[in-house]
């Protein structure tokens, strides 16, 4: 999902992509509606046969999205979160080198607000060492069902964190959200334990990032992603020696591929952006738990609860009301409703 808000153009997206730091959509997610139009450029109005198309990007790039989940869950069951993150680090900062060569080092060496910048640093390595974490003891289409709570956290933080105004519509639909999360959780069982509360707070983490994104919205793609990825880097660098294991030269590459597929699928997001508008495409990126259940069975023999599909229907009710509400007030004007 994730792509996050204030970086525009293709280039952009395929920065944030190239580095492999998102394994879900979300600068176009519910919540994140303001910053969605920054992700594509201007352009003519979309026709019917665009739209058709910008519709089967957005299909392939969630499907892309979920697979690269695949493939992270297969590895952190072999190894660590650390290297994961190390060894996919590296192999981004080989894809990021033109970017940055291109960009020069002045920026990146020297970015600013850069109190907000370690802030975003550690949201984001952070975050993605939860979902690692997580996937590594909980059912695919369980972590991803937390991770669409993220959204709706923005929404809920909006207020205090960026001035936002939040009516009482949207405020209705964060509760609705929540108690999906809660539903989800099984607060009755032992599902109701670590992984599922590492899982969550790695949504609350995502929204932190989004949000410290959108404040640094006027920095370069290039720096946000240069030094998004050296924190993974680092974090993996001091966890990994402690419980290495020699990758195998299959899953090696594999480790790769978690950037790879990670820049083909924002390139298919970007694009659907640019051939059809949020309203129209925006609502599709929830396929993405479909294809969470539809892996997690085939790959790893997961089979959902019950708790599981009825929670995740009622987070994705509620952030995709959040997303037409705002719509709504972006074409009235409005700020609050």
């Amino acid at each position: 999902m994730e792509q996050e808000g204030g970086r525009a153009g293709a280039g952009a997206a395929a920065e944030n992509a190239a580095a492999g730091v998102d394994h879900r959509l979300a600068p176009t997610g519910p919540g994140a509606a303001p910053d969605s139009a920054a992700t594509a450029s201007p352009g003519p109005e979309p026709t019917s046969g665009s739209a058709g198309l910008g519709i089967l990007m957005m299909l392939v790039g969630i499907f892309l999205f979920v697979c690269n989940d695949v493939m992270g869950k297969w590895l952190v069951s072999t190894y660590t979160v650390g290297q994961v993150l190390l060894i996919r680090s590296l192999f981004a900062l080989v894809l990021l080198a033109p970017m940055i060569m291109r960009e020069g080092l002045g920026p990146i060496i020297r970015p600013a607000r850069p109190g907000l910048q370690l802030l975003r640093i550690v949201f984001s390595t952070l975050e993605v060492a939860a979902f690692y974490w997580a996937v590594a003891y909980l059912p695919l289409a369980d972590v991803v069902t937390f991770y669409l709570s993220g959204p709706i956290w923005v929404t809920a933080l909006a207020g205090p964190l960026l001035g936002e105004k939040v009516g009482w519509r949207r405020w209705t639909a964060v509760l609705v959200g929540f108690l999906g999360v809660v539903i989800a959780m099984r607060p009755s069982e032992a599902a109701f334990g670590l992984p599922a509360l590492v899982a969550v707070s790695g949504s609350l983490l995502f929204a932190l990032l989004m949000i410290t994104t959108r404040k640094l919205r006027d920095t370069s793609g290039t720096v946000l992603v240069t030094w998004q990825v050296i924190g993974a880097l680092a974090f993996g660098a001091v966890l990994a020696p402690f419980q290495w294991v020699t990758p195998t030269p299959r899953d090696f590459a594999l480790l790769g591929m978690l950037g790879v597929v990670a820049t083909v699928a924002h390139i298919c997001v970007n694009k659907s952006l640019k051939l059809a508008s949020a309203a129209v495409v925006v609502p599709y990126q929830y396929t993405q738990i479909a294809w969470a259940v539809l892996l997690g069975w085939l790959v790893f023999g997961d089979v959902p609860e019950m708790a599981v599909f009825v929670g995740s229907a009622v987070i994705v009710a509620a952030g995709f009301y959040i997303f037409m509400r705002e719509q709504a007030l972006a074409r009235t004007g409005r700020t609050s409703g």
